[in-house]
């Protein structure tokens, strides 16, 4: 399935309506960050996720994009996760 993912949320067939909104507002979220609207917090309202869930899933993500950037400006380097 993490194949299928990686080539496109559409060709996972295996995801929830749920999950594949969320990761659909995940990968916008981190690529167009300028792009994202109160439609993309609609969609996800549509699936069944509260104000508190979509809080949630935004500082995940959001962190995870600051992380990054930090470790990115300051040459570090990361553990290969092959060698993990």
């Amino acid at each position: 399935m993490l194949q299928q993912l990686e080539e496109s949320l559409d060709n996972a067939s295996d995801l929830d309506p749920r999950r594949r909104a969320m990761l659909r507002y995940a990968k916008k979220l981190t690529l167009s960050p300028n792009a994202m609207g109160e439609h993309d917090v609609q969609n996800l309202k549509a699936v069944g996720f509260s104000d508190l869930d979509i809080l949630h899933i935004a500082e995940v993500i959001s962190y995870y994009a600051y992380v990054n950037r930090i470790a990115d400006g300051l040459g570090v380097l990361l553990e290969d996760e092959n060698e993990v």
